[in-house]
């Protein structure tokens, strides 16, 4: 019988020779839970699925654990950062090339899906994919077939494909950036990942397992937090998630020494900016590269700014703003 993600063991391999994943993966919050519960059905029946979530949170770690309990576990797993895809070499990287079919191909390659035959094509930061693109790759997830450049005829295909993003598809979608067929094709199944701050009753197991597995790393002692910083680390809102944690911990068996909270970016900006502070002066280049932006439009530099364009007005009147002028032409 299968394993059951919800119950998944510590990490190793399972009595069928598949991997499997440690329990801080899924840690005791409901909604995780939830998420393990689709991810075994998805992982079941090879479905296409799309994992969102902030950065950070362990969508390529969902996606290699619906790899590695599927019947698929024992072909590759092919993971694409699609914001990494060199635009005129997109189409080739993804569905390969006939020899000679551009300047420089000497060769014919195979390309992203059918070196993953049989197994999982995970395509990270499936928002960034360009618009040409897209229709090729919903050709690959209706029809099952690819077919590479310079090619006559398409070749078929036996992929799973599981796609993440932390962008809002819908939203792409309304604003003319993503298409509408492939994104409905894609969210088959879709599991959201919370960000950590959504459960923080895991943090303690989190930093319980890079502990351990960093002392091993760099041949140090495991650290044991006392109540008060772990329910620091708690508190801590964690705006890069899991791997932010990570790498805390990390750093610290790194310089030998126990974990310190990161200070927020803002907080540091703005403590190291405030003797200099000058409220009008801000208020004013804000008014005057929102009017640049919108090209003297004060509706849509309003819009920007967040303030009705009646406020925008009396801004305007009230403060010393440099008017918006064009920049004069190149030479």
């Amino acid at each position: 019988m299968r394993n059951d993600l919800r119950s998944a063991p510590k990490e190793g391999v399972d009595t069928h020779g598949r991997q499997s994943l440690p329990d801080w993966v899924l840690g005791r919050n409901a909604s995780v839970r939830r998420i393990a519960q689709h991810a075994e059905r998805v992982a079941e029946v090879h479905c296409t699925c799309l994992i969102s979530g902030e950065t950070g949170t362990g969508k390529e770690v969902w996606a290699s654990l619906i790899h590695s309990h599927s019947t698929r576990a024992i072909r590759p797993f092919v993971p694409v950062n699609c914001a990494a895809l060199t635009p005129s070499l997109a189409e080739s990287q993804l569905f390969g090339h006939e020899k000679g079919a551009f300047t420089g191909a000497a060769g014919s390659s195979l390309g992203v899906f059918r070196a993953a035959e049989g197994g999982v094509v995970f395509l990270d930061e499936i928002g960034e994919m360009p618009l040409e693109l897209q229709p090729k790759l919903l050709r690959v997830l209706q029809q099952r077939e690819v077919t590479p450049v310079g090619a006559s005829h398409p070749v078929r295909v036996d992929v799973q494909v599981i796609a993440a993003t932390n962008r809002d598809l819908e939203k792409e979608v309304l604003e003319g950036r993503f298409r509408e067929d492939l994104y409905y094709r894609l969210n088959m199944v879709e599991l959201r990942v919370p960000p950590l701050r959504q459960r923080t009753e895991d943090i303690p197991e989190f930093v319980e397992f890079f502990s351990r597995q960093f002392a091993v790393r760099y041949g140090r002692q495991v650290w044991q937090p006392d109540a008060e910083i772990m329910r620091s680390f708690c508190e801590f809102g964690w705006p890069g998630n899991i791997r932010q944690l990570s790498q805390v911990i990390e750093q610290s068996y790194v310089l030998d020494c126990a974990p310190s909270l990161p200070e927020p970016p803002a907080r540091r900006e703005a403590a190291s900016s405030l003797p200099f502070l000058n409220l009008d002066r801000l208020r004013n280049e804000s008014i005057r590269q929102a009017l640049h932006v919108t090209r003297g439009h004060k509706g849509r530099a309003a819009r920007l700014l967040g303030v009705h364009p009646n406020t925008l007005t009396r801004l305007l009147s009230r403060f010393s703003v440099p008017p918006y002028l064009p920049e004069p032409p190149a030479d």
